[in-house]
């Protein structure tokens, strides 16, 4: 076997794994942003003013099931 060969063969496994590597600390990352961006929006809409419902009158205390 060539050594030239032998040695591409073993600076493609090694950048491959590198790579693989690099992949998943970039997902882990990706991940936990979004993490972050769910809990930052969840906290938003838990901050919102919550209007009263309507306890009386037609205007939105009935619901026509049969539309």
């Amino acid at each position: 076997m060539d050594v030239a060969l032998t040695q591409s063969i073993v600076s493609t496994a090694s950048a491959l794994a590198s790579r693989e590597m690099a992949d998943a600390v970039q997902v882990s990352v990706l991940k936990k942003a979004m993490d972050m961006q769910e809990t930052a929006a969840a906290t938003l809409l838990a901050a919102l003013p919550q209007p009263p419902l309507a306890t009386e009158g037609a205007l939105g205390t009935q619901v026509n099931t049969y539309a």
